[in-house]
C-alpha cells in the first residue's frame, strides 16, 4: 500500500478509535450531562414527562413582577380632598355689616389656597379648618358650620383643583407622558391611557406596569384591552409605565435558529418555544436530547422535593414519545432560560462514514495512479 494511503487510514483510525473530535455545531447529551455521574455534581437534572409535571407544579413559576394585576373595582364618583389640592371658597352672606363680605356686597371669593400638609385650609375669623379626607360636599358643610358663629346665614361653595395627591403620573410609553389629575375616584387606567394619547406606536408586545404603595403590578397591554375586568380603578400617586416586554430566552445547538428570542405572549411552553426557533434541525438534532438550562435564586431552593434542590437545573425532554411531547406542551419556559438541542450521535456517525467514503475514494484514486 502506498504511503499516502497508509497515512489516510491512520487519520481515519484516529477519528474512529482515538476519540478525535469532528467539527459539529452542538454538544452531545452525554457530554452535557456527564457531570451528573460524579459524587458531587454542581447541577440538578430533571427528566420531564407527564408524571414529573405534577411534582413540578409546586416549583417556582414565572410570574409578574408584583404578583399579577389589580382587578377592576368601581369607586365613588366624588373626589377626596388631599394635601396639596387647591381649594377656592366662595361665601354668600346676606347680613348687614358682614365680617366676610365687602361693604355693599353679598358675596366674597377667598383666593385659591393649598391644602396644607396637615390637611387644613385657613378661613378668616375662624382659623384652620380640617378638610383632608372629605369629599367636596362634606368640606362645604364643614366650612359652613365653622362660619356659623360669625355668619349664621352664610352659605358656602367650594371648588377643588386636584394636586399631586390626587393625580397619577404616567411616565413612559405613551404619546403625552406627564401628571394627570383624577376627576374622581372612579377613573380607570384605560381612561388615563386615552388622555395620554394612547400607547406609543412601535412598542413590541407592550406591558403596562402600575406602581402603587411600593409594589409593582403588570399586565400585557393586549390582555388589558380585551378583558374588561382588568380595567383597574386608579388612586392618587399611582405611577404608570408602558414598556416593551423585555423577557427573553436563548436558543442554542441543533435547533432551527440560534438566537435570543423575545417572549411574544404572557407565557410560553417548551413546545411553543421550539416552534418559535424553527423546530429541530432534521439532519443534526437529537429529539431525545432537548435540554432547558435554568438558574434559580438561593431563596427558591428547597430540600423537600417541592422545588429545586440546586441553583442550576437542567430539564431534559424526549420529543420522540407522546409522553414527552405532552409534557413539553405544558412545561413553561422562564425568562433567561436556555434551550439547547443536542447533536444526534447519528450525525457524528454519518460524518465519519462520509469521511471514510472520502478516504476510500482517495485511496482508490491513488491506487489507480500507482497502477499506471
Amino acid at each position: 500500500m502506498a504511503p499516502i494511503i497508509r497515512a489516510l487510514f491512520v487519520v481515519l483510525g484516529c477519528a474512529l478509535f482515538a476519540g478525535c473530535s469532528l467539527p459539529r455545531g452542538a454538544a452531545l447529551t452525554s457530554e452535557v450531562l456527564s457531570e451528573q455521574k460524579k459524587d458531587a455534581p454542581s447541577f440538578q437534572v430533571i427528566s420531564v414527562n407527564r408524571a414529573a409535571m405534577a411534582g413540578l407544579a409546586s416549583w417556582p413559576q414565572p410570574g409578574s413582577v408584583g404578583g399579577g394585576w389589580i382587578g377592576a373595582q368601581r369607586g365613588p364618583e366624588s373626589q377626596i380632598i388631599r394635601s396639596n389640592d387647591r381649594v377656592t371658597v366662595t361665601i354668600w352672606d346676606s347680613q348687614e355689616n358682614s365680617l366676610l363680605t365687602p361693604a355693599g356686597a353679598k358675596i366674597v371669593t377667598i383666593p385659591e389656597m393649598g391644602v396644607s400638609s396637615s390637611g387644613t385650609i385657613f378661613m378668616p375669623y375662624v382659623g384652620n379648618v380640617l378638610v383632608r379626607g372629605l369629599t367636596p360636599p362634606e368640606a362645604r358643610e364643614t366650612l359652613q358650620k365653622a362660619l356659623t358663629g360669625i355668619a349664621p346665614t352664610a352659605q358656602v361653595q367650594i371648588s377643588v383643583l386636584p394636586g399631586h395627591g390626587n393625580a397619577v403620573d404616567i411616565v413612559s410609553g405613551v404619546s403625552r407622558p406627564g401628571s394627570y389629575p383624577l376627576p374622581d375616584r372612579n377613573s380607570t387606567i384605560l381612561s388615563l391611557l386615552a388622555q395620554a394619547g394612547g400607547i406609543a406606536p412601535g412598542l413590541r408586545h407592550p406591558l403596562v406596569r402600575l406602581i402603587r404603595d411600593g409594589k409593582t403590578y403588570e399586565v400585557r397591554a393586549e390582555r388589558l384591552f380585551k378583558e374588561a375586568g382588568l380595567n383597574t380603578t386608579l388612586r392618587g400617586q399611582d405611577k404608570i409605565m408602558v414598556q416593551e416586554d423585555d423577557r427573553y430566552f436563548t436558543s442554542l445547538g441543533a435547533s432551527g435558529a440560534e438566537r435570543v428570542v423575545n417572549f411574544e405572549k404572557e407565557s410560553i411552553t417548551a413546545l411553543e418555544a421550539m416552534s418559535m426557533v424553527g423546530g429541530l434541525n432534521d439532519s443534526r438534532a437529537n429529539p431525545k436530547g432537548v435540554l432547558v438550562l435554568r438558574e434559580y435564586p438561593a431563596s427558591q431552593l428547597r430540600g423537600d422535593g417541592n422545588g429545586p434542590a440546586m441553583s442550576q437545573v437542567v430539564f431534559t425532554f424526549d420529543l420522540t414519545s407522546a409522553d414527552g411531547l405532552f409534557a413539553a406542551r405544558s412545561f413553561l419556559i422562564h425568562p433567561k432560560d436556555t434551550i439547547l438541542v443536542t447533536e444526534s450521535p447519528v450525525a457524528a456517525t454519518s460524518a465519519i462514514l462520509g469521511l471514510l467514503s472520502g478516504v476510500l475514494g482517495v485511496a482508490n484514486t491513488a491506487s489507480d495512479v500507482a497502477a499506471n
